[in-house]
């Protein structure tokens, strides 16, 4: 087994999640403020949103349900054996009853330990000057080059423009890192793991379209919700 080096000079905060009376997805941070998770402001893009009704009248409520409890049920479970590997605390016997996140997380193996030095796993940020909070899966160097480390699952690769909102995701977490530890990334990797065996591995440096996308999901989270635009500098 690989064994992890973990950099622990820096202090994690805790945030509580919770719903908030639109019955968005928020979390109160240690100062007293409420922000949206980035998924949910993410998610709030009328288009994509409109592509996900779409999808679910093509397949039917019963089946889109069954569809998406199964794709959260295979991602929950790959991201603890990961965090348990990272954390050089892997026992499989753990998992015998989940056979598909295993075999998933045993082909992506390769490569998770490309990963090391890490800082942060599964860590909560947020950043006062973009309002928006969330969950970091991994802040670590991969192929020796601090990052922001997305794991996602899925049936098979995906195509390059359905990675798009993922390295949006991670930009904000790249913003909340540098705000709250002055921790500056130099890229962006998204590890999908594939039932069909394969792993992508996907690295892209922090782009300014990704920034000036992520303030426009904002913005829209904040128009369709009443709130003012954020200022910012």
């Amino acid at each position: 087994m690989n064994f992890f080096n973990h950099v622990g000079d820096l202090e994690p905060i805790e945030m509580e999640a919770t719903t908030s009376s639109n019955g968005k997805r928020v979390y109160l941070t240690p100062d007293g403020n409420q922000y949206p998770s980035v998924t949910t402001v993410i998610g709030n893009n009328k288009e994509k949103m409109k592509g996900i009704m779409r999808w679910r009248k093509r397949v039917g409520e019963e089946k889109a349900n069954a569809i998406s409890a199964r794709s959260t049920h295979r991602g929950t479970k790959y991201h603890s054996i990961v965090e348990d590997y990272l954390n050089n605390e892997l026992d499989l016997k753990k998992y015998t009853k989940f056979p598909l996140p295993v075999l998933m997380f045993q082909n992506s193996r390769p490569t998770l330990d490309r990963i090391n030095n890490i800082y942060f796993q599964e860590v909560a940020l947020f950043s006062t000057k973009l309002e928006l909070a969330g969950r970091v899966d991994c802040i670590a160097e991969f192929d020796g080059d601090l990052s922001v480390i997305d794991f996602k699952t899925s049936v098979s690769p995906k195509a390059d423009n359905r990675l798009t909102d993922y390295f949006i995701q991670e930009t904000a977490y790249a913003c909340m890192l540098l705000e709250m530890y002055q921790l500056r990334v130099k890229q962006l990797v998204t590890i999908v793991a594939c039932e069909d065996g394969e792993t992508q591995a996907v690295v892209r440096p922090l782009k300014k379209e990704y920034f000036l996308t992520l303030t426009k999901y904002i913005d829209e989270y904040k128009h369709a919700n009443g709130q003012k635009q954020t200022i910012r500098g």
